[in-house]
């Protein structure tokens, strides 16, 4: 089955034109909101624990705090349908959400800053878990924003404003976060320092102040109609049940294949990024070197995979680019590889980093226009959740034993067998493009 491109009347210009839109600039700032979280409880959170003298194997069980974001689907029917007393009478459903989860993450965040891990890890770990919850509640609410304020041909250009300000927000709660505490500590930015560590995570609680002014200053979509429930019954049927029913009735047996699609697509880049960090200080690189490369280089990069994957696949269609990104992040994988054994070199970190991230943007740009056109309009939120969701549960869940992994193979092992797999979503993605439903066509 060939895929149809429905924008391929599109000029160049009209295609880069669509960033400048109201749309497109709103989508950048809460994209910035929605990825500003999710370094300071994985990523980054992993460069403080291992600086802070946590083993590998901890850390890389630590990381299933992230499995919150692979599980909001259970909570993403409330997020739908269920209105916050008095605000969403005053803001909209989606935007009283969307303040709810973005207060939820400042205040985990000031508690993960004032917790100190080398003292004691459990203050840190349900801190946390709160900036993970709210996190993954304001992801909920967001992409329902994003999805039910634009139509179906403009997706791909909202999905990467979202991505850019994703990655900005990737961009300062990496390097930002380490800049801050190398700024903090003093020349000698060395070793683990508490003070410096509380401090940054103190600005990037403030920095969550974006999401919400945008948020106020932003006007709620239009809602779908939903019909008026008679009972609890009437309404749990169409909170919990509908959308999910709506998804398999649209799709039939390709919904078992759409849904393995989404659930390893990203396995590579997920897996491969919990040791990262780790990785990085045991390669001896200092906070400054890291902040530079990986979350200025490397985040760069990413935005401008992002666009373009953003523009070939308003372009070419949607499929080809999902293609071609998952082919490239498996093959990046590689690259750590040879690092590894390389030694330690800021110049072939530069390099390694940005094609890694040139190729994660891509694929993102991609993967998100996908998940969006698979979505009723109706059960916006929660579809996608269930849909996102299944993209992290099975990286995340095989993420946690990463650091026993590393212990027993070493790092060369461990980023190629990430490479490895790559190759089953290859497969699916052939299958995914063969097999279009006709609402993919």
């Amino acid at each position: 089955m060939t895929e149809k491109t429905p924008t391929a009347s599109f000029s160049w210009l009209a295609s880069w034109r669509i960033y400048l839109q109201p749309a497109s600039l709103r989508m950048l700032l809460l994209g910035f909101a929605a990825g500003l979280p999710l370094l300071l409880v994985l990523g980054t959170l992993s460069f403080r624990l291992r600086e802070a003298g946590i083993d590998r194997s901890t850390i890389g069980y630590l990381s299933w705090v992230g499995l919150a974001y692979g599980f909001k689907w259970v909570w993403a029917p409330l997020v739908d349908r269920l209105p916050i007393p008095f605000f969403t009478h005053r803001l909209g459903r989606r935007r009283s959400w969307l303040l709810l989860s973005q207060s939820m993450v400042m205040v985990g965040l000031v508690g993960m800053a004032i917790s100190d891990p080398s003292q004691t890890l459990g203050p840190v770990v349900w801190c946390a878990l709160l900036v993970a919850f709210g996190s993954a509640t304001q992801d909920i609410a967001l992409d329902a924003f994003r999805i039910e304020s634009a139509d179906p041909t403009q997706q791909a250009a909202l999905a990467a404003s979202y991505q850019t300000g994703y990655r900005l927000a990737m961009i300062w709660a990496g390097a930002g976060v380490l800049w801050v505490a190398a700024w903090v500590q003093g020349d000698n930015a060395t070793g683990y320092v508490h003070a410096a560590w509380q401090a940054a995570y103190l600005v990037m609680a403030a920095s969550m102040s974006v999401g919400c002014i945008t948020v106020l200053m932003s006007k709620e979509p239009v809602p779908a109609e939903l019909p008026p429930a008679r009972n609890v019954k009437e309404w749990l049927q169409g909170a919990l049940i509908a959308p999910f029913a709506d998804f398999l009735k649209r799709y039939k047996w390709q919904a078992v294949l759409i849904l393995s699609l989404i659930a390893v697509y990203r396995i590579s880049d997920v897996v491969m990024g919990i040791m990262a960090n780790p990785f990085y200080v045991d390669m001896g690189y200092t906070k400054a070197e890291v902040a530079t490369v990986t979350k200025v280089y490397g985040v760069l990069m990413t935005l401008l995979g992002a666009f373009i994957g953003g523009v070939m696949a308003l372009r070419w269609g949607v499929m080809r680019i999902l293609m071609l990104g998952a082919v490239l992040s498996a093959l990046s994988n590689l690259l750590f590889a040879w690092l590894s054994g390389y030694g330690h070199d800021v110049n072939a970190l530069i390099a390694v980093v940005s094609a890694d991230n040139l190729a994660s943007g891509i694929a993102s740009a991609a993967f998100i226009a996908y998940l969006s056109s698979l979505t009723n309009v109706q059960y916006s939120a929660t579809q996608y959740a269930l849909l996102s969701s299944m993209m992290l549960l099975l990286p995340k869940f095989i993420a946690g034993f990463s650091g026993d992994y590393v212990n027993a193979h070493g790092y060369a092992d461990f980023f190629t067998a990430t490479a490895w797999l790559g190759l089953p979503v290859l497969v699916l993605v052939g299958l995914a493009w063969h097999y279009q439903p006709s609402a993919q066509d």
